[in-house]
């Protein structure tokens, strides 16, 4: 069916898409605190995809030691 790697990624496109969305509907209803919860959420989705490389590298540091 799908690989690990490639149900990870359409996760997080899934993920992504959903927050872009979100923020383009608050948006269109000028919403400030959609628009905070939206950014929020991105932040956070970058966060996450910079800490999972990170976490990726050092795992591949320690297999080669």
């Amino acid at each position: 069916m799908f690989s690990q790697q490639q149900l990870s990624r359409i996760i997080v496109i899934g993920f992504m898409v959903l927050v872009g969305y979100a923020l383009a509907k608050a948006f269109y209803h000028n919403s400030i605190l959609g628009i905070i919860l939206g950014f929020t959420s991105l932040g956070a989705g970058v966060y996450f995809l910079h800490l999972m490389v990170k976490a990726k590298e050092e795992l591949e540091t320690e297999e080669r030691a």
